[in-house]
């Protein structure tokens, strides 16, 4: 199998972030978000099918491929509600929601299915070169997760920041790949 080479890049930053809010599939990035610097020249760009991810790739380039499978995890009810407002009002649903990876108070989508959902793209992502993909947190946590092999029981305790970057390479098999500077 030839080397491939993948960066997964949070989208930058939106308003809901910024208040504390569910996403929402609308949500666009702020105008007074950071610009990125452009892709270095051969790589190829993948986006999540969301706005905020599409707006965030466009910094990096011209020629970007939407891919389904990297869509933010569907939040069901949820879906714009500030976080303030489910610890108010839904406060056992939030809880159960943070220590159950199954868990669907919102009737969206658990983020065990996110997970087996990120993890068999992965795994079939066979296309070798150098790739950059504009996505969001959760994808980026369950991307994180599959590729340790870590044990799935709760959401992870992981922040990802707008506009970070996790880097993967794969001959066969997906490693984190370090990178200085």
């Amino acid at each position: 199998m030839k080397p491939v080479r993948l960066t997964l890049v949070c989208h930058a930053l939106t308003r809901s972030q910024q208040i504390g809010r569910f996403h929402h599939p609308g949500d666009a990035i702020q105008a007074d978000a950071p610009l990125m610097a452009a892709a270095p020249a051969g790589m190829r760009l993948l986006c999540a099918p969301e706005l905020r991810a599409r707006q965030t790739a466009a910094w990096l380039g011209e020629q970007v491929r939407v891919e389904p499978a990297l869509a933010d995890c569907d939040m069901g009810d949820w879906q714009g509600v500030a976080l303030k407002h489910l610890q108010r009002e839904n406060a056992d649903g939030l809880a159960w929601w943070q220590v159950d990876a199954q868990a669907t108070p919102h009737r969206g989508e658990s983020f065990q299915a996110l997970y087996a959902r990120v993890d068999a793209w992965l795994q079939a992502f066979d296309e070798p070169g150098d790739w950059m993909a504009v996505t969001h947190p959760s994808v980026i946590r369950a991307a994180l997760l599959a590729v340790l092999g870590a044990p799935l029981h709760s959401h992870p305790p992981i922040d990802v920041l707008p506009c970070a970057r996790l880097h993967l390479s794969r001959t066969d098999r997906w490693r984190l790949r370090l990178t200085t500077g």
